[in-house]
Formats: structure tokens, C-alpha cells, sequence
């Protein structure tokens, strides 16, 4: 099985891409893949930018990857309630050329930040619109206070209840 996973983030020190890593590895037997948003700029959308420059090539890069995919896992960074611009800006050069831009694959949407709130609104945002966008959710898990449940020296779960959770989310994908 091929697992693409990612964070929506480009921060290098992405708590994001530390869950959507370790969810991804935990999956035996899988051929795990975790892209870098930082690999895949792209200028600010605008239909402007579109007609001057045509598609963007790292939106194409991107569906390529989502398309030898078996399942995705992304786990969505939260500012200010929202995307990151950075996912927001590739998704939508990605929405130009496949409405569909998770290719009916199946997914497993995370997300985390540092303090009690996990990403919670990114993330609800994320789930409603999947159906639009070809992503088969099969499940969803927020984790608050990621640096209190996870040790990111040690690549582990301190909160073995948010660590079973991750693994409940990871037989749904999988089923």
C-alpha cells in the first residue's frame, strides 16, 4: 500500500508533519512517502497569474504524487483559524487543473497545534469540503496540546489514549 502523507504547512519545524509522519509509519507493510510543502512553491494564485503563466508546475507535481497514491494522510496546520496560505495558495493551482484534487482516494485527516483548541477549526473546515475536492474521509482525529501528548525527541506518544486514537484513525483508513 502506497501512503502519501503530509503536513499543510511549510514550516520547517512542522508539529503538523511530525503526526502525519508518525501516523504514516505506523502502518506496517506500507510504502510510506512524506512530501514537504517547501518542495512544492508556487506563485500567489490569481487568474491573472494563470493566463501569464499556465499551470502551476508544482500543483501538477503534487496531483502526480496524490494520484499513486493508495491513501493520503494530511494533517492540517491552523492560522488564524484557517489554512496555512502556503496549503491554501497549492490547493487552489491544484483545484485549476482536477477539481478532484484527492483523486477519490481514501484519507485520513489530522490535525494538531500546541495549545488546547488541536486545530479544530482548519480542521472541521478541511472534513466539510473533502466531498468537493475527491477526498473519501475515513476518519478525522484533532490532537491538542501536541507537546504534551507526543515526544518529539523520543518520535513517541506520552498520551497513550491520543496514541490509540491515532491507531482507531489508521484502521479506518486502511479498512
Amino acid at each position: 500500500m502506497k501512503i502519501i502523507a503530509f503536513a499543510a504547512s511549510t514550516s520547517s519545524t512542522s508539529i503538523n508533519k511530525t503526526l502525519a509522519s508518525y501516523a504514516a509509519h505506523q502502518l506496517a507493510n506500507a510504502d510510506v512517502e512524506v512530501l514537504d510543502l517547501i518542495d512544492y512553491p508556487a506563485p500567489l494564485f490569481s487568474e491573472d497569474t494563470e493566463k501569464e503563466l499556465g499551470h502551476s508546475e508544482s500543483a501538477k507535481k503534487l496531483l502526480a504524487k496524490l494520484g499513486r497514491a493508495d491513501a493520503i494522510i494530511v494533517s492540517f496546520a491552523e492560522h488564524n483559524g484557517s489554512y496555512t496560505a502556503a496549503y491554501k495558495n497549492l490547493f487552489d493551482w491544484a483545484t485549476r487543473i482536477e477539481r478532484n484534487v484527492f483523486q477519490n482516494k481514501p484519507a485520513l485527516y489530522m490535525a494538531t497545534s500546541p495549545g488546547p483548541g488541536g486545530a479544530k477549526s482548519v480542521l472541521a473546515a478541511a472534513v466539510a469540503s473533502a466531498p468537493y475536492f475527491g477526498a473519501d474521509v475515513k476518519a478525522s482525529l484533532s490532537v491538542p496540546n501536541f507537546y504534551d501528548a507526543f515526544d518529539v525527541q523520543k518520535n513517541e506518544f506520552k498520551d497513550l489514549q491520543v496514541q490509540q486514537q491515532v491507531m482507531d484513525a489508521l484502521g479506518k483508513l486502511i479498512a
